[in-house]
């Protein structure tokens, strides 16, 4: 099932305003009647009691009208002219207008599938909605994708709720499942990100992630332990993230080296002061040593590979080298270009 990004109001909500409001006419009416109740005929003649107004009540703004109650008094047939009969006519706009809301609602919502499997195409599928996938997806946003190319596969309710909440399309099931993968597309995709909770649940997606998409589509994994990064990379992940490891090697600098936690978490932590980029290397810039430039490159990417400064063969930049560099990633004041 597909879960579209979240509605400023939702159908739901509609409908309970809508049933508030019927329900409110009902005991305005009620009101009304049994305030002049003494004014209205009833056939068994003994007045009319609470649940006798409650009764000509609904069967009056449900149009039934049976006859067994009647205004008699001048003063209750005024009441039914200018309060009853308005209320009426608004209480079928209310029960139509239900109707028709949960109709459009279906429909908007099967033009909606309609238009994203049409035009859904070199997008991110995130496998996993936990701190991970949350994290990657904050990365990607930062770094210009459009909200538009993420979808999120998901089975926690709870993580479905908080990824169409953030505005994020998401296909709710196991991404194990080659049918689930099929509803994102991921032929089409860019790449999947595979953020799991287990290693053994990211080697079966990767699995049927290859499988799908003839090892077109890049793969990349976050595996718990670093025993489980091969399997990984068998089962056709270009890229594999060992969480036990950097976090560990992140505790080790913050004991040895504290200073340098600080600039790691500088790096990862979006509007702090540096961050993380790649761009392509410009016309002017072919031929020139990485170091001249005003950007402080720290690596190149040539033909998929990444090659570090102190590498011969990364003395000089070549056409169709990605620089990568540190970024100044503060909030610019309100009329300072960026």
């Amino acid at each position: 099932m597909i879960h579209f990004p979240a509605q400023r109001r939702g159908p739901l909500s509609a409908l309970s305003l809508r049933l508030a409001a019927a329900l409110g006419l009902v005991f305005a009416v009620v009101t009304a009647v049994y305030l002049d109740r003494d004014g209205y005929r009833d056939v068994n003649e003994d007045g009319l009691t609470l649940l006798d107004c409650f009764y000509y009540a609904v069967v009056s703004l449900s149009t039934t009208g049976y006859g067994d109650i009647t205004p008699a008094a001048p003063s209750a047939r005024l009441v039914n002219v200018l309060f009853v009969t308005p209320a009426r006519v608004l209480f079928l706009i209310i029960l139509v207008g239900t109707t028709l809301e949960v109709l459009t609602e279906q429909y908007r919502t099967g033009r909606r599938l309609t238009r994203w499997r049409k035009s859904v195409k070199d997008h991110v599928i995130i496998c996993g909605y936990g701190t991970k996938g949350r994290s990657a997806v904050s990365a990607l946003l930062e770094n210009g994708l459009d909200k538009s190319r993420i979808v999120v596969v998901e089975r926690s309710p709870a993580s479905l709720r908080q990824a169409t909440s953030a505005g994020l399309v998401a296909i709710e099931g196991s991404a194990t499942r080659s049918s689930v993968l099929n509803e994102a597309h991921v032929r089409n995709a860019k790449a999947v990100i595979i953020a799991t909770d287990s290693d053994d649940a990211s080697v079966l997606v990767a699995l049927t992630v290859r499988q799908l998409t003839a090892g077109q589509v890049r793969i990349i994994a976050a595996a718990r332990e670093a025993e489980n990064a091969p399997l990984l990379k068998q089962s056709g992940a270009h890229h594999v993230i060992v969480s036990s490891a950097t976090a560990g090697r992140l505790l080790g600098l913050s004991t040895s080296a504290p200073p340098l936690i600080d600039v790691v978490e500088d790096l990862l932590t979006p509007g702090q002061g540096m961050a993380l980029a790649m761009r392509s290397a410009e016309r002017d810039e072919v031929g020139r040593s990485p170091r001249e430039l005003d950007a402080l490159v720290i690596a190149l990417v040539r033909r998929g590979k990444v090659v570090t400064l102190s590498d011969r063969a990364g003395a000089v930049i070549e056409t169709g080298d990605m620089l990568v560099h540190v970024r100044d990633d503060r909030p610019q004041p309100a009329g300072t270009p960026g």
